[in-house]
């Protein structure tokens, strides 16, 4: 390595707060690339597919993807593709396919950056400290309230309860994980099929089933779940939290 390489390591080292997901097929290759980020100070949490991808999406904040193109179901471009609709984290893909097309396919797609198969561990780090040290800093007044106010409920994003003036109000597994989504899309309606999908409910696939859980989290929610005032329905787009 050069010493302006070694620099761009250490500096990523130094940087134990970033959060990164590893999404990849296969076991092994996942093991080995969570074990290296960890001993070079990243957290690191990984997921096997798409579908997983998209649930620890729906619960936690990310500071980069790193992505494989080739798995099954839903490969890396597709999710980069339908994440930049809605998100700007940071996206490496790793692929075993490195011709020139394939490149300009991910990053038409909104990747940051393309790494192909075979790579030396010590690249990858390389390239993350680097897209890393691209991201903007967010200043504090720049950050979204981590307390969204709804008459007398609040919810807590940081730590994901609801509470009704002293109260803690209970929330079932998939009541949080509504709140998390719709919390993280404050003001943007989100449709059901997009519920489904980021809930992890492809084997039910019912709508209807989206259907019921809002009518029970309106019910601790809004003083009058009939007449709903901040979790609404919008008509033909799906539905939307809309905080005081």
């Amino acid at each position: 390595m050069t010493a302006a390489e070694q620099q761009a390591a250490t500096q990523a080292i130094a940087q134990p707060d970033i959060h990164l997901l590893v999404v990849d097929d296969d076991e092994r290759i996942r093991t080995l690339l969570q074990k290296f980020l960890v001993r070079s100070g990243y957290m690191v949490t990984v997921a096997r597919d798409a579908a997983q991808a998209r649930r620890l999406l729906a619960g936690l904040e990310f500071d980069m993807l790193i992505l494989d193109v080739m798995m099954p179901d839903e490969d890396g471009i597709t999710l980069t593709r339908d994440l930049r609709r809605r998100s700007q984290v940071p996206i490496l893909l790793l692929t075993a396919r490195g011709e020139t097309a394939n490149r300009i396919e991910g990053l038409e797609a909104g990747a940051d950056d393309y790494l192909a198969k075979p790579f030396e561990p010590k690249e990858l780090l390389l390239r993350v400290a680097a897209i890393m040290r691209r991201v903007p800093q967010i200043s504090e007044a720049d950050q979204p309230p981590k307390v969204l106010h709804m008459g007398a409920v609040r919810y807590d994003m940081d730590r994901g309860e609801l509470w009704r003036g002293p109260e803690l109000v209970r929330l079932t597994s998939t009541e949080a994980a509504l709140m998390r989504l719709f919390a993280a899309s404050a003001g943007e309606a989100i449709s059901r099929e997009r519920l489904v999908l980021d809930l992890g409910r492809e084997e039910e696939a019912q709508e209807r089933a989206v259907d019921v859980q809002i009518t029970r989290l309106r019910r601790k929610i809004e003083d009058d779940p009939k007449a709903p005032r901040y979790l609404q329905t919008v008509r033909g787009e799906g539905y939307m939290l809309a905080p005081d």
